[in-house]
């Protein structure tokens, strides 16, 4: 099954579980504006972190008040629960819902919340360095659409925060086999990988190791000449790290006549 027939499926499911939820979550007789009282109810179970309580109400309005001022907040909160319920299945959801809603409403004032939380969908799936990163490019691909169309929102610190979060996890995937060449005395293609890292990523947060070792792989190729300025880049650059003695040591030897 495609990953996309697997969200088709789990939709169906949803709205399966909707018109059931809305069955058990009745508007009390009376009610004038019965919009806003599922909404109310909606938030008070969200703030509880009962997720599928939450979305029982929030998914009634979405359903079925189509003209409702609440139903695009409603729509975001139905995301907000399947990110919170964080399962396999609800974050493929979230995904969907938060795409909806910038296809139905994208001059909404609340556009940027869905992008942005779009992203962090994605960012619940991201894996180990060492395995797949595909959700991990989804996050750094939706968060730089994000700075792109929405460069004033208020969400824009945590977007940048969440992008140096996936960077890095891109970074170290790809140093991490660097670091297995060099381990490994493959120092060409070591050499190439971190060359790779960096020019990809110049701010990544590890980078002191990448220094370290290429400019290692350089000196044990005999290219002492290319290996001395990334080892004072290190020394220039980082304050605290655990190849600073290291380094020190390198840059007297290679500046030793």
């Amino acid at each position: 099954m495609t990953r996309r027939s697997a969200v088709v499926l789990l939709i169906a499911l949803a709205v399966g579980s909707g018109a059931c939820a809305a069955k058990r979550s009745e508007i009390p007789p009376g009610t004038a504006e019965a919009d806003q009282f599922l909404f109310t109810r909606g938030q008070e179970e969200l703030k509880k972190n009962n997720w599928i309580r939450a979305r029982e109400y929030f998914r009634q309005i979405v359903d079925n008040y189509p003209q409702s001022a609440y139903r695009p907040d409603s729509k975001l909160a139905v995301g907000d629960t399947y990110i919170g319920e964080d399962t396999t299945e609800s974050l493929l959801l979230a995904v969907n819902e938060f795409r909806e809603f910038l296809t139905f409403y994208p001059t909404n004032t609340r556009a940027d919340y869905a992008q942005y939380r779009l992203a962090v969908a994605y960012s619940e799936q991201m894996l180990a360095p060492e395995r797949d990163q595909t959700a991990t490019r989804d996050v750094v691909k939706e968060l730089q659409v994000f700075m792109d169309r929405y460069p004033n929102s208020s969400l824009m610190p945590d977007a940048r925060k969440l992008m140096r979060e996936a960077k890095d996890r891109l970074s170290e995937a790809s140093y991490r086999v660097g670091y297995y060449y060099h381990r490994s005395r493959w120092y060409p293609g070591a050499i190439d990988r971190f060359r790779e890292v960096l020019a990809a990523d110049p701010e990544f947060t590890r980078r002191d190791a990448v220094y370290f070792y290429l400019a290692e792989a350089l000196r044990l190729t005999d290219k002492k000449a290319e290996a001395l300025p990334y080892y004072e880049r290190l020394l220039n650059e980082f304050e605290v790290s655990e190849h600073l003695e290291e380094a020190r040591k390198r840059v007297a030897e290679l500046k030793t006549p």
